[in-house]
């Protein structure tokens, strides 16, 4: 099974939703998505296969979010994704796809990846 996360090993449910990953017996590929952001084609991707506009992957609560003067309308998938590139840290997490299926979830809460893992 391929399994990748988009990962923040500072967030305690990006932390536990890796450790159910791996006690699952799967060894993730891990990308640390603060540092090395998901390009706009990446980004739009994770949003088909989640079933949900890139909109709804945004952390409306971060200070960037709520300070942000250049966001674009929240309905332009494009723009947004191309937004988020630039504000890494405003992107939900984690975000957890299993490469085979095409199939993602959000690790909120962390048991949510059971149902890639089953």
């Amino acid at each position: 099974m391929a399994v990748t996360i988009y990962h923040n090993p500072r967030c305690s449910k990006s932390r536990q939703t890796l450790q159910l990953i791996q006690d699952a017996g799967v060894q993730p590929r891990i990308v640390s998505y603060l540092t090395d952001p998901p390009d706009a084609a990446v980004l739009l991707d994770l949003s088909q296969k989640l079933g949900m506009p890139l909109s709804g992957l945004l952390r409306r609560g971060e200070s960037e979010f709520k300070e942000s003067k250049d966001l674009p309308p929240l309905d332009d998938d494009a723009a947004l994704a191309q937004w988020i590139t630039q504000h890494p840290k405003t992107l939900e997490r984690p975000i957890v796809v299993d490469e085979d299926s095409g199939r993602a979830v959000v690790g909120r809460p962390p048991e949510n990846v059971l149902t890639l893992l089953s």
